[in-house]
């Protein structure tokens, strides 16, 4: 039962990650009271509610970095951050680096993987079956 109400709930955050959350706001759409819903939540999920808000808006902003081009002070203002100085302080402690060094180095591995990665293997469920002279393929083992 709370496994389901705490899904529910995690799938409400996770829409709503772009919006100013508080504890009290999201006990409220519970129903329930904050606290019960933080003994709750612990339960269930093993962490914070306020650590599983602060995580989630920190893997989305790492996807944004990675994935724009957009300046780091937007993407801290996106995910609730009122300044860049605070969001480089806890994007450092989560992922051990500052957000412009975590896109330089996303990027610097992106130029460095081939985009033809091919693997016999994907296409092991499909109509197409794998001949035996390309079992050995030398991409696959």
């Amino acid at each position: 039962m709370h496994d389901d109400i705490i899904s529910t709930l995690t799938e409400w955050i996770d829409s709503n990650l772009e919006k100013t959350l508080s504890i009290d706001e999201v006990a409220a759409k519970s129903g329930y009271s904050k606290w019960h819903l933080q003994r709750m939540f612990r339960s269930v999920t093993k962490q914070t509610l306020g650590g599983y808000i602060r995580e989630r808006r920190l893997t989305l902003a790492a996807e944004a970095l990675r994935a724009t081009q957009r300046p780091v002070f937007d993407i801290a203002l996106q995910y609730g951050y009122d300044s860049q100085q605070t969001f480089s302080r806890v994007f450092r402690r989560q992922f051990a680096q500052t957000p412009t060094a975590y896109r330089h180095s996303m990027r610097r591995q992106m130029l460095q993987r081939p985009n033809w990665n091919f693997d016999c293997n994907d296409y092991a469920s499909s109509r197409f079956s794998v001949r035996s002279s390309e079992k050995n393929c030398p991409t696959c083992s």
